[in-house]
Protein backbone atom coordinates (compact mmCIF):
# COMPACT_ATOMS: atom_id res chain seq x y z
CA UNK A 1 0.00 0.00 0.00
CA UNK A 2 1.62 3.37 -0.72
CA UNK A 3 1.88 6.58 1.02
CA UNK A 4 -0.79 8.44 -0.62
CA UNK A 5 -3.63 5.60 -0.59
CA UNK A 6 -2.67 5.79 3.16
CA UNK A 7 -3.16 8.98 4.01
CA UNK A 8 -6.73 9.26 1.86
CA UNK A 9 -7.89 6.67 4.40
CA UNK A 10 -6.71 8.25 7.50
CA UNK A 11 -7.65 11.44 5.95
CA UNK A 12 -11.32 10.22 5.47
CA UNK A 13 -10.81 8.53 8.81
CA UNK A 14 -9.94 11.90 10.57
CA UNK A 15 -13.15 13.51 8.66
CA UNK A 16 -15.74 10.82 10.27
CA UNK A 17 -13.98 11.22 13.83
CA UNK A 18 -14.62 15.21 13.32
CA UNK A 19 -18.11 14.86 11.87
CA UNK A 20 -18.98 12.78 15.11
CA UNK A 21 -17.08 14.71 17.19
CA UNK A 22 -18.48 18.08 16.44
CA UNK A 23 -21.79 16.66 14.76
CA UNK A 24 -23.09 16.26 18.34
CA UNK A 25 -24.59 19.42 20.09
CA UNK A 26 -22.33 21.25 22.09
CA UNK A 27 -24.58 23.32 24.56
CA UNK A 28 -25.80 23.15 27.61
CA UNK A 29 -27.99 20.36 28.74
CA UNK A 30 -31.06 21.81 30.83
CA UNK A 31 -32.78 19.82 33.71
CA UNK A 32 -36.66 18.35 33.63
CA UNK A 33 -37.39 21.79 35.16
CA UNK A 34 -36.05 23.64 32.88
CA UNK A 35 -37.86 22.16 30.25
CA UNK A 36 -41.05 22.27 32.08
CA UNK A 37 -40.47 26.25 32.89
CA UNK A 38 -39.38 26.72 28.90
CA UNK A 39 -43.07 24.55 27.81
CA UNK A 40 -44.52 26.81 30.06
CA UNK A 41 -43.09 30.03 28.75
CA UNK A 42 -43.69 29.61 25.67
CA UNK A 43 -47.28 28.33 25.74
CA UNK A 44 -48.18 32.19 27.11
CA UNK A 45 -47.34 33.14 24.61
CA UNK A 46 -50.26 30.97 22.64
CA UNK A 47 -50.97 27.22 21.70
CA UNK A 48 -48.73 25.31 19.80
CA UNK A 49 -47.88 21.54 18.91
CA UNK A 50 -44.67 19.77 20.24
CA UNK A 51 -42.36 19.91 17.64
CA UNK A 52 -42.88 23.71 17.32
CA UNK A 53 -42.06 23.77 21.12
CA UNK A 54 -38.60 21.89 20.58
CA UNK A 55 -38.13 24.86 17.65
CA UNK A 56 -39.05 27.57 19.75
CA UNK A 57 -36.62 26.48 22.64
CA UNK A 58 -33.81 26.40 19.81
CA UNK A 59 -34.20 29.53 18.31
CA UNK A 60 -35.03 31.31 21.44
CA UNK A 61 -31.43 29.95 22.57
CA UNK A 62 -29.74 30.62 19.38
CA UNK A 63 -29.33 27.17 18.80
CA UNK A 64 -27.22 26.55 22.25
CA UNK A 65 -30.79 24.35 23.65
CA UNK A 66 -32.35 22.09 21.17
CA UNK A 67 -34.54 19.47 23.82
CA UNK A 68 -35.47 16.07 22.71
CA UNK A 69 -38.69 14.68 22.24
CA UNK A 70 -37.84 12.64 24.58
CA UNK A 71 -37.63 15.37 27.23
CA UNK A 72 -40.46 17.91 25.62
CA UNK A 73 -43.29 14.93 25.55
CA UNK A 74 -42.70 13.09 28.68
CA UNK A 75 -43.01 16.71 30.41
CA UNK A 76 -46.49 17.95 27.56
CA UNK A 77 -48.20 14.70 29.13
CA UNK A 78 -46.86 15.44 32.63
CA UNK A 79 -47.93 19.43 32.66
CA UNK A 80 -51.57 18.06 30.98
CA UNK A 81 -51.83 15.77 33.98
CA UNK A 82 -51.58 18.57 36.22
CA UNK A 83 -53.56 21.08 34.59
CA UNK A 84 -51.24 23.19 33.85
CA UNK A 85 -51.73 22.98 29.82
CA UNK A 86 -54.34 21.10 27.73
CA UNK A 87 -54.04 19.44 24.70
CA UNK A 88 -56.50 19.51 21.70
CA UNK A 89 -56.45 17.03 19.17
CA UNK A 90 -56.97 18.13 15.53
CA UNK A 91 -55.81 16.45 11.87
CA UNK A 92 -53.85 13.92 14.20
CA UNK A 93 -51.83 16.73 15.74
CA UNK A 94 -51.36 17.93 19.62
CA UNK A 95 -52.30 21.37 20.25
CA UNK A 96 -51.15 22.13 23.66
CA UNK A 97 -52.33 25.24 25.16
CA UNK A 98 -51.75 27.00 28.19
CA UNK A 99 -54.27 27.11 31.27
CA UNK A 100 -55.22 29.83 33.90
CA UNK A 101 -52.91 27.41 36.62
CA UNK A 102 -50.11 27.17 33.94
CA UNK A 103 -49.98 31.17 33.35
CA UNK A 104 -49.98 31.33 37.49
CA UNK A 105 -46.95 28.84 37.54
CA UNK A 106 -45.23 30.42 34.43
CA UNK A 107 -45.27 33.89 35.96
CA UNK A 108 -44.44 32.59 39.40
CA UNK A 109 -40.94 30.76 37.51
CA UNK A 110 -39.15 33.90 37.12
CA UNK A 111 -37.24 34.41 33.87
CA UNK A 112 -37.35 32.15 31.00
CA UNK A 113 -34.37 29.16 31.10
CA UNK A 114 -32.45 30.10 27.25
CA UNK A 115 -32.25 33.80 29.37
CA UNK A 116 -30.52 31.85 32.10
CA UNK A 117 -28.06 30.17 29.27
CA UNK A 118 -25.76 32.99 28.56
CA UNK A 119 -26.36 32.76 25.08
CA UNK A 120 -23.92 34.58 23.81
CA UNK A 121 -21.05 32.72 25.20
CA UNK A 122 -23.29 29.56 24.21
CA UNK A 123 -23.32 30.76 20.48
CA UNK A 124 -19.80 31.89 20.30
CA UNK A 125 -18.92 28.13 21.89
CA UNK A 126 -20.59 26.87 18.42
CA UNK A 127 -17.97 28.83 16.48
CA UNK A 128 -15.18 26.18 16.57
CA UNK A 129 -17.28 23.21 15.76
CA UNK A 130 -18.87 24.43 12.75
CA UNK A 131 -15.24 25.37 12.16
CA UNK A 132 -14.22 21.76 12.23
CA UNK A 133 -16.97 20.34 10.29
CA UNK A 134 -16.52 22.45 7.72
CA UNK A 135 -12.63 21.51 7.95
CA UNK A 136 -13.85 17.85 7.80
CA UNK A 137 -16.06 18.61 4.79
CA UNK A 138 -13.44 20.12 2.49
CA UNK A 139 -11.19 16.94 3.69
CA UNK A 140 -13.84 14.34 3.12
CA UNK A 141 -14.10 15.94 -0.42
CA UNK A 142 -10.22 15.39 -1.37
CA UNK A 143 -10.57 12.25 0.54
CA UNK A 144 -13.05 11.44 -2.33
CA UNK A 145 -11.78 13.01 -5.15
CA UNK A 146 -8.45 13.87 -5.13
CA UNK A 147 -5.13 13.22 -6.61
CA UNK A 148 -2.94 11.24 -4.52
CA UNK A 149 -0.56 14.80 -4.51
CA UNK A 150 -3.55 16.58 -3.35
CA UNK A 151 -4.28 13.71 -1.03
CA UNK A 152 -0.40 13.98 0.67
CA UNK A 153 -1.13 17.99 0.42
CA UNK A 154 -4.16 18.55 2.39
CA UNK A 155 -2.89 15.51 5.00
CA UNK A 156 0.64 18.67 5.52
CA UNK A 157 -2.14 20.80 5.54
CA UNK A 158 -4.28 19.23 8.55
CA UNK A 159 -1.14 17.95 10.64
CA UNK A 160 0.02 21.82 10.50
CA UNK A 161 -2.97 23.19 11.93
CA UNK A 162 -3.08 20.52 14.63
CA UNK A 163 -0.09 21.10 15.88
CA UNK A 164 -0.77 25.27 15.44
CA UNK A 165 -3.68 24.33 17.79
CA UNK A 166 -1.67 22.59 20.27
CA UNK A 167 0.74 25.69 20.44
CA UNK A 168 -2.38 27.96 21.14
CA UNK A 169 -3.29 25.63 24.27
CA UNK A 170 0.36 25.70 25.51
CA UNK A 171 0.77 29.44 25.43
CA UNK A 172 0.25 31.00 28.96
Amino acid sequence: MNSSHEHGLSLWDTFESLRSEFGRRIGPRMGRGNVRAAILAILTEGPMHGYQIIQDIEKRSNGAWKPSAGSVYPTLQLLADEGLIQAKEASGRKTYSITASGKDEAAAGGAAPWENLGVRDASRSMVLPKAGVKLAEAASQIARGGTPEQVDAAVAIIDEARRKLYAILAQD
